[in-house]
Protein backbone atom coordinates (compact mmCIF):
# COMPACT_ATOMS: atom_id res chain seq x y z
CA UNK A 1 0.00 0.00 0.00
CA UNK A 2 1.38 3.43 -1.01
CA UNK A 3 2.60 5.43 1.94
CA UNK A 4 2.79 2.50 4.34
CA UNK A 5 5.64 2.58 6.82
CA UNK A 6 5.64 -1.24 6.76
CA UNK A 7 4.55 -3.31 3.79
CA UNK A 8 5.17 -7.05 3.63
CA UNK A 9 4.11 -9.25 0.74
CA UNK A 10 4.02 -13.07 0.77
CA UNK A 11 6.57 -13.20 3.59
CA UNK A 12 7.90 -16.70 4.26
CA UNK A 13 10.45 -17.81 6.83
CA UNK A 14 11.72 -21.39 6.98
CA UNK A 15 14.28 -22.58 9.52
CA UNK A 16 16.23 -25.71 8.60
CA UNK A 17 17.16 -27.98 11.48
CA UNK A 18 19.07 -30.89 10.02
CA UNK A 19 16.65 -32.77 7.77
CA UNK A 20 13.66 -30.92 9.21
CA UNK A 21 12.15 -27.64 8.14
CA UNK A 22 10.24 -25.36 10.49
CA UNK A 23 7.83 -23.08 8.65
CA UNK A 24 7.73 -20.09 11.00
CA UNK A 25 5.93 -17.77 8.58
CA UNK A 26 3.68 -18.98 5.78
CA UNK A 27 2.99 -16.10 3.39
CA UNK A 28 2.33 -12.98 5.48
CA UNK A 29 0.73 -9.91 3.89
CA UNK A 30 0.39 -6.81 6.03
CA UNK A 31 0.53 -3.02 5.75
CA UNK A 32 1.06 -0.70 8.70
CA UNK A 33 0.52 3.01 8.20
CA UNK A 34 2.56 5.88 9.67
CA UNK A 35 1.37 6.87 13.18
CA UNK A 36 -0.45 3.59 13.72
CA UNK A 37 -0.32 1.65 17.00
CA UNK A 38 -0.47 -2.08 16.26
CA UNK A 39 -0.29 -5.04 18.64
CA UNK A 40 0.99 -8.37 17.31
CA UNK A 41 -0.57 -11.27 19.20
CA UNK A 42 -0.55 -15.05 19.16
CA UNK A 43 0.37 -18.13 21.13
CA UNK A 44 3.95 -19.32 21.55
CA UNK A 45 5.16 -20.69 18.21
CA UNK A 46 2.59 -18.74 16.20
CA UNK A 47 5.28 -16.79 14.31
CA UNK A 48 4.84 -13.38 15.93
CA UNK A 49 8.40 -13.15 17.30
CA UNK A 50 9.90 -14.25 13.97
CA UNK A 51 7.81 -11.61 12.26
CA UNK A 52 8.99 -8.92 14.67
CA UNK A 53 12.63 -9.93 14.15
CA UNK A 54 12.19 -9.48 10.42
CA UNK A 55 10.46 -6.12 10.90
CA UNK A 56 13.40 -5.06 13.07
CA UNK A 57 15.95 -6.08 10.41
CA UNK A 58 17.35 -8.62 12.89
CA UNK A 59 16.49 -11.53 10.59
CA UNK A 60 15.75 -11.95 6.89
CA UNK A 61 12.85 -13.81 5.27
CA UNK A 62 13.31 -16.93 3.17
CA UNK A 63 11.15 -15.33 0.49
CA UNK A 64 8.75 -12.44 0.03
CA UNK A 65 9.15 -8.68 0.15
CA UNK A 66 9.53 -6.27 3.03
CA UNK A 67 9.45 -2.51 2.55
CA UNK A 68 10.35 -0.29 5.52
CA UNK A 69 9.43 3.35 4.98
CA UNK A 70 9.68 2.82 1.22
CA UNK A 71 13.00 0.94 1.29
CA UNK A 72 13.07 -2.67 0.04
CA UNK A 73 14.90 -4.35 2.89
CA UNK A 74 15.69 -7.55 0.98
CA UNK A 75 18.06 -5.69 -1.36
CA UNK A 76 20.29 -4.35 1.44
CA UNK A 77 23.56 -5.85 2.58
CA UNK A 78 24.47 -6.30 6.26
CA UNK A 79 25.96 -2.82 6.71
CA UNK A 80 23.03 -1.18 4.94
CA UNK A 81 20.61 -3.14 7.15
CA UNK A 82 22.42 -1.95 10.26
CA UNK A 83 22.29 1.62 9.01
CA UNK A 84 18.59 1.43 8.24
CA UNK A 85 17.92 -0.15 11.65
CA UNK A 86 19.78 2.61 13.48
CA UNK A 87 18.16 5.36 11.43
CA UNK A 88 14.53 4.22 11.38
CA UNK A 89 13.90 1.93 14.37
CA UNK A 90 13.86 2.02 18.14
CA UNK A 91 13.73 -1.22 20.17
CA UNK A 92 12.24 -1.95 23.60
CA UNK A 93 12.59 -5.41 25.16
CA UNK A 94 10.96 -7.30 28.01
CA UNK A 95 14.24 -7.55 29.96
CA UNK A 96 15.06 -3.78 29.65
CA UNK A 97 18.66 -4.60 28.55
CA UNK A 98 20.22 -1.73 30.51
CA UNK A 99 23.90 -1.66 31.42
CA UNK A 100 24.05 -2.05 35.22
CA UNK A 101 27.09 0.12 36.01
CA UNK A 102 25.98 3.16 34.06
CA UNK A 103 23.46 5.86 34.86
CA UNK A 104 20.06 6.21 33.22
CA UNK A 105 21.43 9.10 31.17
CA UNK A 106 24.46 7.11 30.02
CA UNK A 107 22.23 4.17 29.02
CA UNK A 108 20.09 6.47 26.89
CA UNK A 109 23.19 8.03 25.33
CA UNK A 110 24.58 4.70 24.10
CA UNK A 111 22.98 4.63 20.61
CA UNK A 112 24.35 8.10 19.94
CA UNK A 113 27.94 6.97 20.43
CA UNK A 114 27.79 5.49 16.93
CA UNK A 115 27.02 8.90 15.42
CA UNK A 116 29.98 11.01 14.38
CA UNK A 117 27.69 13.99 13.81
CA UNK A 118 27.23 14.77 17.49
CA UNK A 119 29.72 15.90 20.09
CA UNK A 120 29.51 14.88 23.74
CA UNK A 121 27.45 17.92 24.76
CA UNK A 122 24.93 17.34 21.98
CA UNK A 123 24.66 13.65 22.89
CA UNK A 124 23.98 14.55 26.50
CA UNK A 125 21.31 17.08 25.50
CA UNK A 126 19.50 14.60 23.25
CA UNK A 127 19.60 11.91 25.94
CA UNK A 128 18.11 14.33 28.48
CA UNK A 129 15.37 15.26 26.02
CA UNK A 130 14.50 11.57 25.60
CA UNK A 131 14.40 11.01 29.38
CA UNK A 132 12.19 14.05 29.74
CA UNK A 133 9.84 12.65 27.08
CA UNK A 134 9.15 9.63 29.30
CA UNK A 135 8.88 11.67 32.49
CA UNK A 136 12.16 10.49 34.03
CA UNK A 137 14.55 13.43 33.72
CA UNK A 138 14.87 13.67 37.51
CA UNK A 139 16.32 10.14 37.64
CA UNK A 140 19.01 10.76 35.01
CA UNK A 141 21.96 10.19 37.36
CA UNK A 142 20.60 7.03 39.03
CA UNK A 143 21.96 3.58 38.25
CA UNK A 144 19.74 0.71 37.10
CA UNK A 145 19.67 -0.93 40.54
CA UNK A 146 18.34 2.34 41.99
CA UNK A 147 15.32 2.28 39.68
CA UNK A 148 12.07 0.35 39.88
CA UNK A 149 11.13 -2.02 37.06
CA UNK A 150 8.80 0.55 35.55
CA UNK A 151 11.48 3.23 35.71
CA UNK A 152 13.99 0.90 34.05
CA UNK A 153 11.55 0.29 31.23
CA UNK A 154 11.08 4.04 30.87
CA UNK A 155 14.85 4.39 30.47
CA UNK A 156 14.72 1.66 27.81
CA UNK A 157 11.94 3.54 26.01
CA UNK A 158 13.95 6.78 26.20
CA UNK A 159 16.92 4.94 24.70
CA UNK A 160 14.71 3.76 21.84
CA UNK A 161 13.70 7.39 21.18
CA UNK A 162 17.09 9.05 21.23
CA UNK A 163 17.84 8.54 17.52
CA UNK A 164 14.45 10.01 16.51
CA UNK A 165 13.12 6.76 14.96
CA UNK A 166 10.06 6.64 12.75
CA UNK A 167 8.93 3.46 14.51
CA UNK A 168 9.33 1.73 17.86
CA UNK A 169 9.26 -2.07 18.03
CA UNK A 170 8.47 -3.38 21.51
CA UNK A 171 8.73 -7.08 22.37
CA UNK A 172 6.59 -7.95 25.43
CA UNK A 173 7.52 -4.61 27.05
CA UNK A 174 5.27 -5.23 30.07
CA UNK A 175 6.19 -8.88 30.60
CA UNK A 176 8.29 -8.18 33.73
CA UNK A 177 6.01 -5.53 35.22
CA UNK A 178 3.05 -5.57 37.58
CA UNK A 179 -0.39 -4.51 36.39
CA UNK A 180 -0.26 -0.89 37.52
CA UNK A 181 3.20 -0.28 36.12
CA UNK A 182 2.27 -2.03 32.86
CA UNK A 183 -0.57 0.44 32.37
CA UNK A 184 1.78 3.35 33.03
CA UNK A 185 4.27 2.07 30.45
CA UNK A 186 1.51 1.52 27.89
CA UNK A 187 0.29 5.07 28.47
CA UNK A 188 3.78 6.29 27.59
CA UNK A 189 3.73 4.28 24.35
CA UNK A 190 0.31 5.66 23.54
CA UNK A 191 1.39 9.24 24.22
CA UNK A 192 4.49 8.80 22.05
CA UNK A 193 2.28 7.38 19.32
CA UNK A 194 0.10 10.47 19.65
CA UNK A 195 3.20 12.56 18.97
CA UNK A 196 3.66 10.85 15.61
CA UNK A 197 5.75 7.72 16.25
CA UNK A 198 4.49 4.42 14.83
CA UNK A 199 4.38 1.74 17.54
CA UNK A 200 4.34 -2.02 16.92
CA UNK A 201 4.43 -4.30 19.94
CA UNK A 202 4.28 -8.01 20.63
CA UNK A 203 2.10 -9.06 23.53
CA UNK A 204 0.13 -12.08 24.66
CA UNK A 205 -1.99 -10.02 27.07
CA UNK A 206 -5.38 -8.89 25.78
CA UNK A 207 -5.62 -5.95 28.18
CA UNK A 208 -2.27 -4.63 26.93
CA UNK A 209 -3.35 -5.09 23.30
CA UNK A 210 -6.36 -2.86 23.99
CA UNK A 211 -4.08 0.17 24.06
CA UNK A 212 -3.40 -0.36 20.34
CA UNK A 213 -5.59 0.64 17.40
CA UNK A 214 -5.35 -2.73 15.64
CA UNK A 215 -4.58 -6.24 16.82
CA UNK A 216 -2.91 -8.60 14.34
CA UNK A 217 -3.36 -12.16 15.57
CA UNK A 218 -0.94 -14.86 14.38
CA UNK A 219 -1.63 -18.60 14.33
CA UNK A 220 0.56 -21.35 12.88
CA UNK A 221 2.71 -18.92 10.90
CA UNK A 222 -0.21 -17.09 9.33
CA UNK A 223 -2.27 -14.04 10.17
CA UNK A 224 -5.42 -15.51 11.65
CA UNK A 225 -7.30 -12.21 11.93
CA UNK A 226 -6.86 -8.46 12.09
CA UNK A 227 -9.13 -6.71 14.55
CA UNK A 228 -9.79 -3.02 14.98
CA UNK A 229 -9.86 -2.29 18.72
CA UNK A 230 -13.35 -0.99 19.45
CA UNK A 231 -13.09 -0.60 23.23
CA UNK A 232 -9.67 1.00 23.16
CA UNK A 233 -7.98 2.03 26.39
CA UNK A 234 -7.02 5.69 26.18
CA UNK A 235 -4.07 7.21 28.01
CA UNK A 236 -4.44 10.27 30.19
CA UNK A 237 -3.49 13.65 28.72
CA UNK A 238 -0.35 13.88 30.84
CA UNK A 239 2.50 11.39 30.96
CA UNK A 240 2.14 9.23 34.09
CA UNK A 241 4.47 9.90 36.99
CA UNK A 242 5.77 7.04 39.09
CA UNK A 243 6.12 8.22 42.72
CA UNK A 244 9.67 8.39 44.09
CA UNK A 245 9.87 6.32 47.25
CA UNK A 246 11.78 7.44 50.30
CA UNK A 247 14.16 4.49 50.19
CA UNK A 248 14.92 5.28 46.54
CA UNK A 249 15.86 8.85 47.50
CA UNK A 250 18.34 7.50 50.02
CA UNK A 251 19.95 5.06 47.57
Amino acid sequence: MAGSIISVKHLVKIYKMGDFEVHALRGINLDIEPREFVAIMGASGSGKSTFMNILGCLDVPTSGEYFLDGVEVGKLDRDELAGLRNLKLGFVFQAFNLLPRTTALENVELPLLYSSKLNSVQRREKAMEALNAVGLAERAQHYSNQLSGGQQQRVAIARSLVNDPVMILADEPTGNLDTRTSVEVMEIFQNLNGRGITVVLVTHEMDIAQFAERNVVFKDGRINKIVKVEDRKIASDELPKIPVLADELES
